[in-house]
């Protein structure tokens, strides 16, 4: 795989491995944006602000790891859609509540728009509020 295709599945993984900006920044416009309909995400609207975000959920499921699920590349629209499963347990501190042991397999898609081969915007596609749940959290 070459171009916008290795540059999301790059960012994916190290997005999705709690990396941060400083390993996601490389695919990525400085000033590329985010969206995503989750409570959960409200006031995010920089990938920036998002990889810190994922980067800060390792704290109470150390172990998260992500699953591809399914990957499309429409080089006509210089767009790359993920689908991918998040699994992870919260053990650990600094959830909302005390560590449950409760485990998350929870769904969503990445739309990644492309510019010059990097990242402009990308939007989540998230049910927050079943991951939530599952985690006991709510």
């Amino acid at each position: 795989m070459t171009g916008i295709g290795e540059t999301a599945e790059r960012f994916f993984e190290a997005c999705e491995t709690g990396g941060g900006w400083d390993n996601c920044q490389h695919y990525c416009h400085p000033d590329a944006t985010f969206a995503a309909q989750a409570a959960a995400l409200q006031g995010v609207d920089s990938v920036q602000a998002y990889t810190e975000w994922m980067k800060g959920f390792f704290t109470p499921v150390p172990d998260g790891r992500p699953e591809i699920r399914s990957f499309a590349v429409d080089s006509v629209r210089s767009k790359v859609v993920v689908y991918g499963v998040f699994h992870g347990t919260h053990t650990g501190g600094g959830g909302p509540v005390a560590p449950t042991g409760k485990s998350v397999a929870t769904d969503s898609v990445y739309d990644m728009s492309f510019d010059d081969g990097k990242i402009r915007h990308i939007t989540k596609i998230w049910n927050d509020v079943a991951s939530m749940q599952q985690l006991g959290w709510v």
